[in-house]
C-alpha cells in the first residue's frame, strides 16, 4: 500500500548531533507535531539505555531554547523530569557519560526555567543542595560547574524564598576560590553570583555576611562584625584586583558589566548615610564637628583664651552655619556622607585636612572657602557622578579599575579630589561669588580624568594634574572650535548645499553596515556569549538573511550559514522601544531602561515580527538609520545627527580654508548701479 499522500519524511539535524529521519503528517497542526516530538524525547531521556538518554539530553539541550517546545515539554512535567535526574545525580556517578549527560540536564533545565513558564520557587530543597554541592567541589568539570553557577544566579534573582536558601549553602568566601582559576567564564559566573547575593541581600546583611560596606565611619555593626567584614572586603577586592583586572586575558564584555555591577552595587552601600540628616540634639554627631575643629587647631587648652577665640573664627571658616554648624548637614543628598568624608580627611590626612583649613583661614574675606561648604558640594557631585543609590543598567560595562585598587576607594577619591578642588580654586583666584563657577571646572576636571580609565588612584593624580584650569579653557576653546557653526547667511546657504550630499554618504555607510552585518544576543538568554543570531543584508540591498549561531562570530558570517530571510519588499515598518512586541511582555529583565532603549522590531507580512536588541547604542543607530533609508525615510538616530555635524563641519572648513582670517559679511555687497553705456568693446586696429 503507498504511503499516504499527506505523510512526509523530514531529516532533522542540529548542531553537534546526527540527522533524524522523522514522519510528519502535513495535516496535523503545528502544536501537535511539537508535542508528539516532546513526548518521544520525554520518554528516551527517561529509558534505561546510556546511549539513547545521552543523545536525547543533547538534543534538548538544543530544542529548550525554543518558547514553543519549551511550553509542551514543560506541560508535560519535563522539569520535574529533570529535576529527579540532578536530584539523584551522587547515586549515578559511576554511570559512562555522567558528567557530560548532567551538563546538558542542567543547560536545558536552566533554558528552560528562563522563558518564565514555571516558577522558581517550586524548586526543592535537595535539587539546591545538589547544585550548590557541584559549587563547592573542588574538582568539579568546568561545564557543569558553570551551569550551576548560573541556576543559583538565576534562584537568587527570581525567588526571595530561595535566596534565604542559597545564601545558607553559598558564602562569598566559597565563591572567591572560583576567582583565582584561569578560566574567565568561571570568574564571569562566581561574580555575577556574587552581585546577585548582594541585591537580594536583607539591607544588614549588605554591610555584613556579603560584601562589606565602604563606610569607615559605619557604628551599626559590633567591632568583631565589622572586623570580619573588613578582612572579606579586602580578600574579595584583592583576589578580583590580581586575577581577573590585573590578569593576562583580556576582559571580555560579559565580564566588564559584572565588575561594574559590583562596582554599582558597592558605592550603592552609601545611600543611607547619603540620604541620613544630621541630627542636631545627637551628642555623638556633634562630637564630629568638635574633633573636626580640634584636629585644625588643636589648643583649646589655651588659658588666654587666644586660642579659643581662633577656634570660634575657625568655626566660621570650615562652615557656612557657625552658629550651628549641624544644620549643614540636614540637607540630602549627601547628609551624613559629607561629615564622614571630612572626617576621614582629617584622621587619615591630616595634614592634608589642616593645610587646607590653614590656607582658606588665610585668605582675604572675598576669596575665602568655608572648607565645609567644600565638602559638601563635593560629596554631593560625586555622589552624582558615580549615580549612588541608583540600579545597575543592563549593557552597561563601565567599571573603573581604580576602585578596586584600595579598600576605602570611596574615601581616597574624595580626598584626591578636595585636594583637587582647592587647588583648582587658587588657580580661578575665585571668589564666593565664583563658588559655582568653580564646581563646574572641577566637575569637568573629574569626568575628564574618569573617562581615561585611571588603573590607580596614583594615576588618577596625576590625569588631575594634567588638567590644570588653564588646561580646560584650552580644551573648551579647541572643542569650540572644532564645533564652530559659523552663523552668517553665506555660510548656512552653504551648509544647506552641502547637507544632502553628506546624508547620502551617510545612508551608503549604513547600507553598507547592514550588509556587513551584525550578531545580536539571543532574546531571553542571559549569558550574551552562549546564544546568538546573525543577521545581514544581501548586496542587492533586497533580502534580509538572518540564523542562530553557536557562539559569537569573529567576522561576516557567509549568507549560506543564514537559513532564513525576509523580503525587504515585504517590509512594513520597523518600531523601537515599547512599541516592540518582544518589548511589551511583562518582564523584569525587558523592562529595564536599557534594554528599551536598544530594542527594535521589523514587522513584515503577513502579521510577522523580527525582534532585536542591539548590543550597543551605535550597533542600534546603524540598524534603525539602515533599516529606514531601504523603506525610503529618514535617518533620525542620534548617530546621524551627530554624523552629519562632523561631516558638514569637516567639509565647510575645507571649502573655505582660502578664507581663512577673512571676515565673511553678512550680507552679499551691494549691485553696483548699471553703467551709463554698455559700450565695452576695444579695437586693437
Amino acid at each position: 500500500m503507498p504511503p499516504h499522500s499527506d505523510i512526509v519524511k523530514v531529516a532533522i539535524e542540529w548542531p553537534g548531533a546526527n540527522a533524524q529521519l522523522m514522519e510528519i503528517d502535513q495535516k496535523k497542526p503545528l502544536s501537535s507535531i511539537i508535542r508528539e516530538v516532546s513526548r518521544q524525547l520525554l520518554d528516551r531521556i527517561q529509558s534505561h539505555g546510556i546511549d539513547a538518554r545521552l543523545e536525547a539530553l543533547k538534543e534538548l539541550a538544543k530544542l529548550s531554547a525554543d518558547p514553543t517546545f519549551a511550553t509542551e515539554f514543560i506541560n508535560m512535567e519535563g522539569i520535574g523530569t529533570l529535576a529527579r535526574l540532578v536530584e539523584s545525580g551522587t547515586q549515578l556517578h559511576t554511570t559512562p557519560h555522567f558528567g557530560e549527560m548532567l551538563a546538558f540536564t542542567l543547560t536545558a533545565f536552566l533554558e528552560l526555567m528562563d522563558h518564565g513558564i514555571v516558577s522558581w520557587d517550586l524548586i526543592s530543597l535537595s535539587f539546591i543542595k545538589q547544585i550548590a554541592g557541584y559549587v563547592n567541589q573542588p574538582m568539579v568539570d568546568v561545564s557543569i560547574l558553570q551551569r550551576s553557577l548560573a541556576i543559583l544566579e538565576s534562584m537568587v534573582l527570581n525567588s526571595h524564598s530561595l535566596y534565604h536558601r542559597v545564601a545558607q549553602d553559598i558564602t562569598v568566601g566559597q565563591l572567591i576560590g572560583h576567582l583565582q582559576v584561569s578560566n574567565q567564564e568561571i570568574q564571569t559566573y562566581a561574580i555575577a553570583l556574587i552581585n546577585a547575593l548582594f541585591l537580594k541581600a536583607p539591607e544588614d546583611r549588605r554591610q555584613v555576611s556579603t560584601v562589606p560596606s565602604l563606610n569607615v565611619l559605619d557604628v551599626t555593626v559590633s567591632p568583631s562584625q565589622e572586623m570580619a567584614s573588613t578582612l572579606a572586603q579586602k580578600h574579595l577586592r584583592s583576589i578580583i584586583l590580581n586575577h581577573v583586572i590585573r590578569g593576562n586575558r583580556p576582559i571580555k564584555a560579559e565580564m566588564a558589566h559584572q565588575l561594574y555591577v559590583l562596582q554599582v552595587l558597592t558605592f550603592n552601600l552609601l545611600e543611607e548615610r547619603m540620604m541620613t540628616k544630621m541630627d542636631p540634639s545627637d551628642q555623638a554627631q556633634r562630637d564630629i564637628i568638635l574633633e573636626l575643629r580640634r584636629i585644625a587647631f588643636d589648643g583649646e587648652n589655651d588659658p588666654s583664651g587666644t586660642e579659643k577665640r581662633k577656634c570660634v573664627d575657625v568655626l566660621k571658616r570650615l562652615f557656612g552655619n557657625h552658629l550651628n554648624p549641624a544644620m549643614d548637614f540636614t540637607q540630602t543628598p549627601p547628609g551624613m556622607l559629607a561629615l564622614d568624608n571630612m572626617l576621614y580627611l582629617a584622621k587619615l590626612h591630616q595634614d592634608t585636612y589642616i593645610r587646607i583649613v590653614l590656607e582658606n583661614s588665610s585668605r582675604e574675606d572675598k576669596h575665602e572657602c568655608p572648607f565645609g561648604r567644600c565638602a559638601i558640594e563635593l560629596t554631593r557631585m560625586l555622589c552624582e557622578i558615580l549615580q549612588v543609590g541608583e540600579l545597575p543598567n543592563e549593557g552597561c560595562n563601565d567599571y573603573h579599575p581604580m576602585f578596586f585598587t584600595h579598600d576605602r576607594a570611596w574615601e581616597e577619591f574624595f580626598c584626591v579630589c578636595i585636594q583637587l578642588l582647592n587647588k583648582t580654586w587658587k588657580e580661578m583666584r575665585a571668589t564666593a561669588e565664583d563658588f559655582n563657577k568653580v564646581m563646574q571646572v572641577v566637575r569637568e576636571q573629574i569626568t575628564r580624568a574618569l573617562a581615561m580609565k585611571p588603573s590607580s588612584l596614583d594615576h588618577l593624580k596625576g590625569k588631575l594634574r594634567g588638567l590644570s584650569y588653564s588646561e580646560i579653557l584650552r580644551l573648551r576653546q579647541s572643542e569650540r572650535m572644532s564645533q564652530d557653526d559659523f552663523q552668517s547667511p553665506p555660510i548656512i546657504e552653504l551648509r544647506e548645499r552641502i547637507q544632502p550630499e553628506i546624508l547620502e554618504l551617510i545612508k551608503q555607510q549604513r547600507l553598507n553596515r547592514l550588509c556587513e552585518g551584525s550578531c545580536f544576543r539571543k532574546l531571553g538568554n542571559r549569558r550574551r556569549q552562549e546564544k546568538f543570531w546573525f543577521c545581514r543584508l544581501s548586496l542587492n540591498h533586497k533580502v534580509l538573511h538572518y540564523g542562530d549561531l553557536d557562539e559569537s562570530p569573529q567576522g561576516e558570517v557567509p549568507l549560506e550559514l543564514l537559513t532564513d530571510k525576509i523580503p525587504v519588499s515585504d517590509i512594513k515598518s520597523v518600531v523601537t522601544g515599547k512599541d516592540c512586541p518582544h518589548m511589551k511582555e511583562k518582564s523584569a529583565l525587558k523592562q529595564n531602561k536599557e534594554v528599551l532603549e536598544l530594542a527594535f522590531s521589523i514587522l513584515y507580512d503577513p502579521d510577522e515580527n523580527l525582534n532585536f536588541v542591539a548590543p550597543n547604542k551605535y550597533e542600534y543607530c546603524v540598524w534603525t538609520d539602515g533599516l529606514c533609508a531601504l523603506l525610503g525615510r529618514e535617518m533620525g538616530s542620534d548617530l546621524t545627527r551627530s554624523d552629519l555635524d562632523t561631516l558638514i563641519s569637516m567639509e565647510m572648513k575645507l571649502r573655505l580654508l582660502d578664507l581663512e582670517n577673512i571676515a565673511i559679511p553678512e550680507a552679499p555687497p551691494p549691485v553696483p548701479k548699471e553703467p551709463s553705456t554698455y559700450n565695452f568693446t576695444y579695437n586693437y586696429g
